[in-house]
């Protein structure tokens, strides 16, 4: 049972929510993904376009794995066509392709669990909800599951998880939450720059032209002798970070890109604040 929770979800925001075994973060997943509703109290604000990842994955439907995802494209408001091609890259993403006409009650735990993080990125959610998501993926999907997180991030959307790996996703995290009794309480956010990899980017813009706002990951950015900008991100956010200098307009260009194992923060960086939303008193 969970008491006085005062919970704001700010877009663009990586969120994890901790807390021992039967405390109630799986209760209050399934309240912020609009599956349960308080038996006291309200959830206020417009409610995004949701998915959310179950801890157990439910494969006793009548779909193959492919038929599925498009029927779930459709429920969001997808075209048929759409949907079908959302359903395959994403399968093939998480390296599920060769199981697209498997139906699910055939489907290994591990594949399984792959469909059911298909259905939720396929909609291009504005509020992601991750209940323990990363169980029994193989490595590689897991690191997709990761990548994945950082563009719905980068794209604007709020992404809440819970996972019993308190170093996933350690690097980018921007607030962290933990069930204490019945209360919700905020934790610091530690975005362990000194463990982990982490990724250098040397870019340029057009003359005169300013660093985007709101790049993915929060970069530390410090001039380049070349006159470019060097930004520093963990390496979950790369591929985003990249994509978002790519199709900025204008667009900049990459000069280098580098990984820099271990590397911690040095007094030199000139990176924004951090920021650590944190919730109303009760």
């Amino acid at each position: 049972m969970l008491r006085g929770v005062d919970l704001d979800l700010p877009p663009r925001t990586l969120i994890r929510v901790e807390g021992a075994n039967g405390t109630g973060k799986s209760t209050l997943l399934r309240l912020l993904a609009g599956i349960d509703s308080p038996s006291e109290g309200r959830i206020t604000g417009r409610r995004p376009r949701t998915a959310y990842v179950p801890e157990r994955f439910s494969a006793a439907l009548p779909f193959t794995a492919a038929g599925y995802l498009v029927h779930l494209g459709r429920i969001h408001g997808l075209r048929s066509s759409e949907a079908t091609d959302r359903a395959r890259s994403w399968l093939a993403r998480l390296g599920a392709a060769g199981h697209a006409r498997t139906p699910l009650p055939e489907l290994s735990k591990g594949t399984s669990q792959k469909v059911a993080v298909a259905q939720a990125l396929l909609a291009e959610p504005e509020l992601l909800i991750l209940d323990e998501a990363w169980t029994g993926l193989d490595t590689a999907a897991r690191d997709e599951l990761e990548r994945a997180v950082a563009e719905r991030v980068a794209a604007g959307a709020t992404v809440v998880f819970v996972d019993h790996d308190p170093r996933r996703l350690a690097g980018s995290v921007d607030a962290v939450f933990r069930i204490e009794g019945t209360g919700l309480l905020a934790a610091p956010a530690t975005r362990a720059a000194g463990t982990g990899t982490r990724v250098r980017i040397e870019a340029a813009g057009p003359p005169g032209a300013a660093l985007p706002a709101g790049l993915p990951g929060t970069p530390e950015h410090t001039p380049a002798a070349d006159g470019g900008v060097r930004l520093t991100v963990a390496a979950t956010h790369s591929d985003a970070l990249l994509r978002a200098l790519l199709t900025a307009h204008p667009p900049w260009h990459i000069r280098r890109l580098a990984a820099v194992p271990g590397l911690a923060e040095s007094p030199g960086d000139d990176g924004p604040p951090h920021r650590t939303p944190t919730p109303e008193a009760p």
